[in-house]
């Protein structure tokens, strides 16, 4: 990839978000700040910029042996997250619930791409959650839920970055969410050096690939 270091890792930051310039552009914005304060690369991809279909009423997601079909520009999507060493999903509050953009990113990346040989495990997987008061805890807690069915790694970072703004005008205004996001940046780009390093000692991965897939076993116990 031009431009980017192999010594050094590369996160992609993935926001949700449809408003440009609004609380979780700025804190992913932020976070790539940071990242690159450490000599990393971080990329961006906003989902509002980009074609993603809804999953459609074909219904074989559970049958398919291949990716899914629908033309959008999903393929590209995954393929930058396949590159990186660590991903940050950026995602607002809406409805008391998760941004529609990143529910239906989600839900195509892994049945449609993901769930067939799970190529994220073992990449660093970060959230950064924006709202006004209600309900970020329990979108971050479903987004935790997607990186470990992806068998990511996780960073322990104290708190989560759960970003609160109450004042109706985009801003970094929360000092112990900007503290988390800070820790949790920092965090996952001393996970990423460690994984490279080892891998680059050993000539192998840190944690193992070849855990079975589920998906494989189910389909083995059905037929």
């Amino acid at each position: 990839m031009p431009g980017v270091r192999s010594d050094q890792p590369v996160i992609l930051g993935i926001s949700g978000s449809e408003r440009a310039g609004g609380n979780t552009d700025l804190a992913l914005d932020y976070a790539g700040e940071l990242v690159r304060g450490r000599g990393a690369t971080f990329r961006t991809v906003h989902l509002r910029d980009r074609r993603i279909s809804p999953c459609s009423p074909c219904g074989d997601c559970n049958s398919r042996t291949l990716p899914c079909a629908l033309p959008d520009d999903m393929p590209g999507i995954v393929e930058e997250m396949k590159r990186a060493d660590g991903i940050i999903y950026a995602v607002p509050v809406h409805g008391f619930g998760l941004a529609h953009l990143m529910q239906i990113f989600i839900e195509r990346a892994g049945v449609g791409f993901l769930r067939f040989d799970r190529p994220l495990a073992n990449k660093v997987g970060g959230i950064i959650v924006t709202g006004r008061r209600y309900s970020d805890a329990s979108v971050h807690n479903q987004l935790v839920d997607n990186l470990l069915l992806n068998r990511m790694i996780l960073v322990g970072s104290g708190f989560p970055a759960l970003l609160r703004n109450t004042t109706g005008k985009p801003g970094l205004n929360d000092p112990e969410g900007i503290d988390a996001l800070e820790r949790m940046a920092h965090r996952m780009i001393d996970m990423a050096l460690l994984l490279r390093k080892y891998h680059a000692d050993t000539g192998e991965p840190v944690l193992p690939l070849d855990d079975r897939n589920e998906r494989v076993e189910r389909s083995r116990s059905l037929s």
